[in-house]
């Protein structure tokens, strides 16, 4: 599996090991419980565009981002990817194959240089599904990726371009926003290709949407590559 990249395991003490605390499956442990997993997660960097993981290799283990940002992606016969999901700091993923032993149809890639933690399937059935707590909090999250994956495939069946580009917006807004006094950044860094790959249409019908849009005074395209949503796509939205 694409582990090259040399790593460590986490240390006490150590900032990423703060952020694993606060990550409701890790915060059920107790003390003791906590410093043996955490002594047994190794911890890797990749750069931009690096696989993080393929599909045959997500039964192995799961994942944890300390940092920077990766996007799920189910790639064609083509070559093309749509996009699934993005995760962020101190977001965890692929445990649902370590739970029934499947892999998963899909390929994790940096979206930007990126810190991962990885637990391997021995101490994550050792540690984690013993704990009546952390199972609790584990079906919490196998209910919120069933909501967001109905959400996105809702978004992709629409049958409008525009609407499918405003609904998975909204989508990434309610992951992913950070709200001010101008309407709802999206913190996420995506280029019209990804944004084409999340909506199931063509870079170049993002592009042209996008910039309707903007002439519209619906959203605005900031420097960093992030998306503002001003308060009439709001209102827009409730229209469709």
């Amino acid at each position: 599996m694409p582990l090259s990249a040399r790593g460590h395991h986490l240390r006490e003490g150590h900032g990423h090991a703060r952020l694993l605390r606060a990550i409701p499956i890790f915060s059920s442990l107790d003390q003791e419980e906590f410093h043996e997993v955490q002594r047994r997660i190794v911890e890797k960097r990749f750069h931009k565009n690096q696989v993080v993981l393929m599909e045959e290799d997500t039964a192995h283990y799961m994942y944890i981002v300390f940092g920077g940002k990766v996007r799920v992606v189910h790639v064609g016969s083509d070559g093309s990817e749509r996009i699934l999901a993005v995760h962020k700091r101190g977001d965890i993923f692929g445990e649902m194959a370590l739970l029934d032993a499947k892999t998963a149809p899909a390929t994790v890639i940096a979206m930007e240089d990126a810190e991962i933690g990885l637990l391997s399937k021995d101490n994550f059935d050792s540690f984690l599904l013993n704990n009546d707590k952390v199972l609790f909090q584990l079906v919490a999250i196998l209910c919120r990726r069933l909501r967001e994956a109905q959400l996105v495939l809702r978004a992709i069946a629409l049958p409008d371009a525009e609407m499918r580009l405003r609904s998975i917006l909204n989508h990434l807004s309610l992951l992913h926003g950070v709200r001010d006094d101008r309407g709802i950044v999206i913190a996420l860094r995506l280029t019209h290709k990804e944004l084409a790959g999340y909506t199931s249409v063509s870079r170049e019908t993002v592009t042209r949407l996008l910039h309707r849009m903007s002439e519209e005074g619906d959203l605005e395209m900031l420097e960093n590559r992030t998306i503002l949503l001003k308060p009439a796509f709001q209102e827009k939205l409730q229209l469709l």
